[in-house]
């Protein structure tokens, strides 16, 4: 299953007037596992920086001046999020309201809201009455978002994606083990009926060198406590 974990930041907050986004990150995970594919670019909104916005992002006129227009780098963005990749967003209506826009505006499909997972949603529902910002989410599984000083797109995607996968379960949510209870025998109705023989020979790795240094790169840039470094990566 591939699924992008991704934030976007805004001049503001009403994306039916004149709010545009300067800056979208994105991460790909297959089967809840991130490959190293990024996707991070700052885009130029067309309009003056607000000043409210340039403090809470850090993101001025002058800085974005230069940046590429969201018409020049839409088709790498569609490109990088595919047809059916499930968008995994915090606070989904809002990032996927000003995408919609954006893509409106140039005549393109917008992205249907059933590719939308939310994390907010789904966050409150697990913790129900308890704080469920992504620096509230950070604080109550332990990932560290000392880095976090400002919102950025790319940054938010790597901590969004760590907390994601603490909200579903940890890192492999389908995997069931032994459970207290079950006496540690095979599952009524599975085809476990007793020890598996040992492979013969190991499967071979699938992974190519370079996606393998890739993903050693990502892991690195999340600091010591992150998930995959502190479960072997």
């Amino acid at each position: 299953m591939r699924e992008i974990v991704m934030d976007t930041e805004t001049t503001g907050f009403d994306a039916d007037k004149d709010d545009r986004i300067v800056e979208i990150g994105g991460i790909e995970l297959v089967n809840h596992l991130p490959t190293g594919r990024t996707f991070h670019v700052y885009i130029n909104p067309e309009r003056p920086m607000p000043k409210d916005a340039f403090e809470v992002h850090g993101l001025g006129d002058d800085f974005l001046r230069d940046k590429p227009k969201f018409a020049d780098i839409v088709q790498g963005f569609v490109d990088f999020i595919g047809d059916d990749a499930r968008l995994v967003i915090h606070n989904a209506s809002f990032d996927m309201k000003f995408l919609n826009a954006e893509l409106r505006r140039l005549g393109r499909p917008v992205l249907p809201w059933s590719r939308a997972l939310d994390t907010l949603t789904l966050a409150r529902e697990k913790f129900p009455g308890a704080p469920a910002s992504l620096d509230a989410l950070c604080r109550r599984f332990g990932i560290d978002n000392s880095s976090r000083q400002r919102h950025g797109a790319l940054l938010d995607s790597e901590l969004l994606a760590e907390v994601y996968l603490e909200l579903i379960g940890g890192r492999q949510p389908d995997l069931v083990l032994d459970q207290p209870g079950r006496g540690g025998g095979p599952v009524a109705g599975s085809r476990d009926s007793g020890p598996r023989a040992p492979r013969p020979a190991p499967l071979p790795p699938r992974l190519t060198p370079e996606e393998a240094a890739a993903h050693a790169e990502f892991v690195a840039r999340l600091g010591e406590s992150a998930i995959w470094a502190r479960y072997g990566g």
